[in-house]
């Protein structure tokens, strides 16, 4: 089950990277409830290895694709970021160590996985996966679009995608990556 969870977490990962036209040094933000992905309510079943496997699977294509990846902690710890130390210059660094039931295991790995890691208040990331209704969405730039990619669940929980684009202003026709909305 944990390949699995991995290698659909790295398949998923892939077709945001793509869709959302991600460039190297862009921020990826995700939020994931293994209790969800393992069938329980968010917060309740916390698992190091379900964590770990997903972060695994998302992180090594992060890396293929230089991309950022940034993990969201859950609420305990007001849904602060793990983020390697050299993409968190403009954000501002707090003082705490995740652990799985406060933090979750998903942040958990990521912050013993990267090589500098360190926690942030808040970011503004260019896109984003929730895996079991997170709420990433604060630490999304504006304007955030969802995307319907091919796979909507992982285990048990949902997945939701997102991409950030520019502000559209004036005008009653506007232009984003030569297309004409």
């Amino acid at each position: 089950m944990l390949d699995t969870l991995k290698n659909q977490a790295y398949q998923f990962t892939e077709e945001l990277i793509q869709t959302a036209q991600l460039k190297p040094n862009q921020l990826l933000i995700v939020g994931c409830s293994t209790s969800e992905v393992l069938g329980h309510q968010i917060g309740s079943y916390s698992s190091v290895e379900t964590g770990k496997a997903i972060f695994d699977g998302i992180y090594s294509c992060c890396l293929t694709h230089q991309i950022y990846l940034a993990a969201q902690c859950c609420e305990h710890l007001n849904r602060a970021i793990i983020i390697e130390e050299t993409a968190s210059k403009p954000f501002k660094i707090v003082n705490v160590i995740p652990q799985p039931k406060a933090g979750g295991s998903f942040a958990t790995a990521a912050y013993q996985t990267f090589s500098s890691p360190v926690v942030v208040e808040k970011i503004k990331a260019d896109a984003g996966i929730d895996i079991g209704d997170t709420l990433i969405g604060m630490h999304l730039k504006k304007v955030a679009v969802p995307l319907r990619l091919s796979q909507n669940t992982l285990g048990n929980a949902h997945l939701v995608f997102a991409r950030t684009r520019p502000k559209f202003i004036g005008g009653s026709r506007a232009i984003y990556n030569n297309t004409i909305l």
